[in-house]
């Protein structure tokens, strides 16, 4: 999570450095995907505990 921090501030330390429109397109695209991809770890870990501790499951 850390990182992810670190990658997001420097990210948007590029998007105010810059006025290419292209650059400023591609580093919001970035910053979208590493949310994306951060909430679908989350969801997952989630998921992974709750089949876990679900008895229904545990044949599987």
């Amino acid at each position: 999570m850390e990182q992810q921090t670190w990658i997001l501030q420097e990210l948007e330390r590029l998007f105010h450095k810059t006025d290419d429109y292209y650059q400023r397109t591609l580093i919001k695209a970035t910053e979208d995907i590493l949310k994306e991809q951060s909430k679908r770890i989350y969801q997952m870990e989630g998921e992974i505990e709750g089949t876990i501790w679900s008895p229904k499951r545990w044949g599987e």
